[in-house]
């Protein structure tokens, strides 16, 4: 490996790094790492709290116009290719998992990536979360193989 090429891994690196902790610090920012400001979101019917629809809305007014300019790039910053999904086929297996998703996420109040900013920031119930993730992404992996 030369120069250049350890030079570009911890470019990536860091820059991976950065972008997470912005993330994370995001996240917390938003209240996502709060099951209860999350269960109030989803609560229609009772003491609904808006604010995460404004979080949503702003991390697609961002997302969106950076998804559009990544696509006509068909790069990264660092250089990389960009691998976009190649079906946009709506069936039984994306429906059934975003349904399962949804159920998760009302009963814990929590999605992968707040559960993993509320574990590294010291809130020893995510662990709970965060376990059961990845017994259901090894359940996954092994109902889920070629046969």
């Amino acid at each position: 490996m030369n120069d250049k090429d350890k030079n570009c891994g911890l470019t990536a690196a860091l820059s991976s790094l950065l972008a997470g902790l912005v993330f994370g610090l995001g996240l917390i920012a938003a209240g996502m790492t709060d099951p209860m400001k999350v269960r109030a979101f989803l609560d229609l019917a009772g003491a609904w709290d808006p604010s995460l629809a404004l979080v949503m809305g702003a991390a697609i007014a961002v997302g969106l116009p950076a998804t559009l300019i990544a696509r006509r790039r068909g790069r990264s910053w660092s250089g990389a290719p960009i691998e976009w999904p190649q079906s946009n086929a709506i069936d039984a297996r994306l429906i059934g998992g975003g349904v399962l998703f949804g159920i998760g996420w009302g009963l814990a109040g929590l999605c992968p990536g707040p559960a993993l900013v509320a574990l590294g920031s010291g809130w020893g119930e995510a662990a709970i979360f965060v376990a059961a993730m990845l017994g259901g992404m090894a359940l996954h992996a092994l109902l889920d193989r070629p046969r």
